[in-house]
């Protein structure tokens, strides 16, 4: 199905993906503090699971191309770019300067892990 595709882009689509989900099941509710919290409980988990849908065959196929660290690494930068697009867009949070500071420190750590020494 996905035979023509490279792996990376296979990998880090689902990534995103999932991130969307994982970012709306966490913090989604955070705009409906009314709502009573074991519904939001359970709505999240029914996320959730469509994260999972998409998270595990994420990690299961870049595996064949990726190590763990890559992997785990990939993952959090795609969360935190999802989490940062999030707050600005759905909570009206402001972005803040050291926000985009410590994104470039991780984006430092991503050449460290990625370089092959």
């Amino acid at each position: 199905m996905l035979s023509g595709i490279p792996v990376p882009i296979i990998t880090i689509g689902l990534l995103v993906a999932s991130n969307l989900f994982m970012t709306f099941a966490w913090y989604g509710h955070l705009r409906f503090p009314h709502v009573p919290l074991i519904t939001v409980i359970f709505i999240s988990w029914g996320i959730a699971f469509f994260e999972y849908i998409l998270q595990v065959p994420a990690n299961r196929i870049g595996y064949t191309h990726f190590n763990g660290a890559e992997l785990k690494t990939i993952q959090e930068v795609i969360s935190l770019t999802v989490f940062l697009i999030f707050s600005v867009v759905y909570l009206n949070e402001p972005l803040k300067w050291n926000y985009l500071v410590g994104f470039a420190l991780i984006v430092m750590a991503v050449f460290f892990i990625f370089k092959k020494w």
